[in-house]
């Protein structure tokens, strides 16, 4: 029964999450024409660290915070944060220059990605039909890329890298999973983020280099300047979304096995489609569509293949759920 609770949780967390973050998708989307990348990042990364400063009060008492980040895996930490650093960066470079919905539905080869890293460095089981599931979402992600359009473009091979750190950054969530909390992950990642974004700044934000036509350099490089009024709900919106987004998703793999968390990140394509119909008016073209089929498809394959076999979590890490609240 227990095992069951924890299932259950894991898979809620897993769905809410994924929902939770598609607004920050969508609202680093909107701000990308007009903001810089590391300008971005430093708002949304003050907010969220509030977020987490806050549940870290809430959970272990105002005088304990510091408790509740501290760790004796900071070489983990330090490669998790760069994992998370370099999934963002390549993620919402090649999003600046991508529909909404094709460069969701790219990026949700990660869990595919997930599926096949956690066999040799996790030591998980995937047997013949999930790795024809993988395979079938590789196969989508050639097809979004359209190599026969003349070159591969660059925009989507970020994309694809973004999935591949991401893919990485989970495998580590699970090896710190018996001794680290989602709280104490959330705030390292949030100082990695504020240190680089500052840093960022400090370097290119007076915009010296940011003149380029093209949308992710442009992104990247653009001069740093004060946010208009109307766009603080967007800077609100990113910064809320993705911490609260990310302790989510980062609880729920620390409940259960990868390879079954991973599937329920899907839900974030149709609302990727959703968000691009209402606030940027664009649909998925042919070939989109069938990428975001075969990815798509091949994600809900392996969660009904392991809804049948009732595939069992993995053994729950020592303190408990509540404890792993901090």
């Amino acid at each position: 029964m227990q095992a069951s609770r924890t299932v259950l949780w894991g898979i809620l967390l897993a769905l809410g999450g994924s929902l939770v973050l598609s607004v920050n998708d969508m609202a680093v989307k909107a701000l990308s024409g007009g903001y810089p990348l590391h300008q971005v990042v430093l708002t949304r990364s003050i907010i969220g660290m509030g977020v987490v400063l806050a549940l870290l009060a809430w959970s272990r008492g105002p005088g304990d915070i510091l408790g509740g980040v501290r760790t004796g895996r900071p070489g983990l930490h330090v490669l998790r944060v760069l994992c998370v650093l370099g999934s963002n960066i390549f993620y919402f470079l090649g999003l600046a220059a991508l529909p909404l919905a094709d460069g969701v539905a790219m990026f949700f080869v990660a869990p595919l990605l997930l599926t096949a890293l956690s066999v040799p460095l996790l030591g998980e089981k995937v047997g013949p039909r999930r790795w024809a599931a993988v395979g079938a979402g590789l196969l989508g992600v050639i097809v979004m890329m359209r190599p026969g359009a003349g070159a591969l473009q660059p925009a989507a091979i970020l994309v694809l890298m973004s999935a591949l750190a991401y893919a990485l950054m989970h495998i580590l969530t699970r090896r710190m999973a018996a001794t680290e909390g989602a709280l104490a992950m959330s705030f390292w990642t949030q100082v990695g983020f504020i240190a680089v974004s500052c840093a960022m700044g400090l370097t290119v934000g007076d915009g010296h280099l940011g003149q380029s036509d093209n949308a992710s350099l442009a992104f990247l490089l653009r001069a740093w300047h004060w946010p208009a009024p109307g766009d603080w709900p967007w800077f609100l919106a990113t910064g809320l979304a993705v911490s609260t987004g990310g302790i989510m998703i980062s609880q729920a793999y620390r409940l259960c096995e990868a390879g079954l968390v991973a599937p329920f990140e899907y839900a974030g394509i149709p609302m990727a489609v959703l968000w691009g119909v209402l606030i940027f008016g664009t649909w998925p073209d042919a070939v989109g569509w069938t990428g975001i089929a075969l990815i798509g498809g091949a994600g809900l394959y392996t969660l009904w293949r392991e809804t049948r076999l009732g595939r069992a979590v993995a053994a729950e890490p020592a303190g408990g759920a509540m404890e792993e609240s901090r």
